[in-house]
C-alpha cells in the first residue's frame, strides 16, 4: 500500500484541479451544467483515482486505477481544447494547462510502469 499524500503525481494532480477550477470560473455561466461541469469532474477524478488505486492491496489494482486518472487526464486535455476552440479559454491558458497535464501524464505513466 502507498501513502497517496507523498506521491508527486498525486500533489502535482491535484494543484491541477484547482487551477481548472479557477480557470473554469471565468467560462460563460450558461456552462455550468455543461463544460465547466465536465470539466470540473475529470479533472477531479484523477487524484482521486490516484488516491483510491493507492490503498489496493496489489500493485496489479494500483496499476489499473493510475490508468483510470491517465484516462481523465485525456478526457481534460479534449475539453480543454474544445473550450479553447469556443473562446472560453485562451491559447496561453490551454498552452500552460496541457503542458501541465501532459507532465502529470507521462509521470503517472512511468510510475505505472514500475507497478507492473
Amino acid at each position: 500500500m502507498h501513502q497517496f499524500k507523498e506521491l508527486l503525481i498525486w500533489k502535482k494532480s491535484r494543484s491541477f484541479c484547482s487551477k481548472i477550477y479557477s480557470i473554469t470560473a471565468t467560462f460563460p455561466s450558461e456552462e455550468k451544467f455543461g463544460i465547466i461541469n465536465q470539466l470540473r469532474r475529470a479533472a477531479v477524478s484523477i487524484p482521486s483515482n490516484i488516491a483510491e488505486g493507492s490503498s489496493r492491496n496489489s500493485n496489479k489494482d494500483f496499476a489499473r486505477f493510475l490508468e483510470i486518472a491517465i484516462g481523465s487526464a485525456y478526457e481534460v486535455e479534449t475539453q480543454l481544447l474544445i473550450s479553447s476552440d469556443l473562446g472560453f479559454i485562451n491559447e496561453a491558458n490551454t498552452f500552460e494547462l496541457i503542458n501541465l497535464l501532459e507532465e502529470i501524464t507521462k509521470m503517472t505513466s512511468r510510475f505505472r510502469a514500475t507497478l507492473l
